[in-house]
């Protein structure tokens, strides 16, 4: 008999988005400020490129045509060079075998394992890892294909990354694992992967031959020097972008989370399954997205302007929460991940944050699951999001730190 407890457990609410938890949370619960401040989706508020609407209007005439599911040959060569610009790998990709385009980071992050778990046969339940916290789609995309989710807790121990050497000790999981979610720079921590890490969570996937999925949607939000990027390190190796795909959208670069564009790059072989998967079951990225999306990736200044414009809101963070919550500037993303525990933990805090300050977070419990020891790794935290204009973050954090 076929197994769908996964997705019964999506339909009889037992997995929930942290969103819809926040909102029963709470409900009937009114704010402690005549202006409550908002701090809880990473929705960008920066200026978007001025030129996005133009390039729509112009392709126009495309609304009349299906578009092709993989993306235009035009969009995924603009997409080509500028993987190879980020990440200097100069005639190292081939954009039409190892990109396909999708609608947003998201929709790539949950068809890829459709793929992945068919590809490789184990015994019993296959397995995806997953880090602890964790974005939510990667737990639904596990539960849709009945896979079991193994949590691996990325805490201040860690470096708030999965512990690849405490993985490498449990070959029984990874015997059975067909896919891994790893996240740089990570959702929520803002923690970034070296390249040495994701050298080793690469080997690992190859030596048990899963699918390495690496999330860098935050890739261009950073303080410091740029994040080291999943194909930066696959392309030195003798077997190049095998068992790894990368993510990646226009939604935090360009703060364009409505236009619903990104993108898949890496192992060719994989990606000509996952084109396929989608050809017969996703939807296309409209012809007037795709020519809009050309422009965007193509210029680099608004980017600048919009890291600069985060940076000045961490430098409110260093100023504002010096020595409170152990806050620490994050190496990229644009959260903070900060310890409540004074105020009862994530969730009473939460409520104590809107009731008293009318601040609204995301409890880190919500963004987690309880370890094997019965311990979640988010429980002390809170998730706050930096996406509002400086004197409004000011204002918020100066509302916490009065609490």
């Amino acid at each position: 008999m076929s197994d769908y407890s996964g997705l019964q457990a999506m339909v009889r609410g037992e997995i929930i988005s942290p969103f819809t938890r926040l909102r029963r949370l709470l409900d009937g619960v009114a704010p402690g400020h005549a202006k409550p401040i908002e701090m809880t989706a990473g929705d960008p508020k920066e200026t978007m490129p001025g030129f996005v609407m133009d390039r729509m209007v112009e392709a126009q005439a495309l609304l009349g045509t299906y578009p092709l599911t993989r993306g235009g040959d035009d969009l995924r060569k603009v997409l080509g060079t500028w993987i190879e610009r980020r990440y200097g790998l100069a005639g190292r990709i081939d954009p039409l075998k190892e990109v396909i385009v999708v609608n947003g980071s998201r929709e790539g992050l949950f068809y890829a394992v459709l793929p992945a778990v068919g590809r490789k046969q184990v015994e019993g339940k296959p397995v995806v890892l997953l880090p602890n916290p964790y974005y939510h789609a990667y737990l639904g995309s596990t539960s849709a294909v009945n896979a079991e989710p193994v949590f691996l807790d990325a805490t201040e121990a860690t470096g708030h990354l999965p512990d690849l050497d405490a993985l490498a000790r449990q070959p029984e999981v990874l015997e059975r694992t067909v896919a891994f979610y790893l996240c740089s720079p990570a959702n929520p921590q803002g923690a970034v992967a070296k390249a040495d890490y994701i050298r080793r969570a690469l080997a690992l996937a190859r030596q048990y031959d899963f699918m390495l999925f690496f999330d860098e949607c935050y890739s261009e939000i950073y303080t410091g020097e740029p994040p080291t990027g999943g194909l930066e390190v696959a392309a030195a190796t003798p077997e190049k972008f095998k068992n790894m795909v990368v993510f990646n959208s226009l939604s935090k670069r360009s703060n364009l989370p409505g236009l619903r564009s990104g993108f898949v790059a890496g192992d060719g072989d994989f990606l000509e399954i996952l084109a396929e998967v989608r050809n017969l079951t996703g939807p296309q990225m409209p012809g007037v997205i795709q020519q809009a999306s050309i422009a965007v990736w193509s210029e680099e200044q608004h980017v600048a302007s919009i890291r600069q414009a985060y940076r000045a809101k961490f430098d409110i963070c260093d100023e504002v929460l010096k020595g409170r919550m152990g806050y620490r500037r994050p190496g990229g993303g644009f959260f903070l991940w900060l310890d409540v525990s004074h105020l009862g933990g994530s969730v009473e805090g939460t409520v104590t944050l809107w009731k008293r300050a009318g601040v609204k977070v995301v409890p880190g419990a919500y963004l987690a699951q309880p370890n094997r020891d019965g311990v979640n790794p988010g429980e002390r935290y809170i998730r706050v999001a930096l996406v509002h204009p400086p004197a409004v973050v000011r204002e918020a954090l100066e509302r916490v730190v009065a609490l």
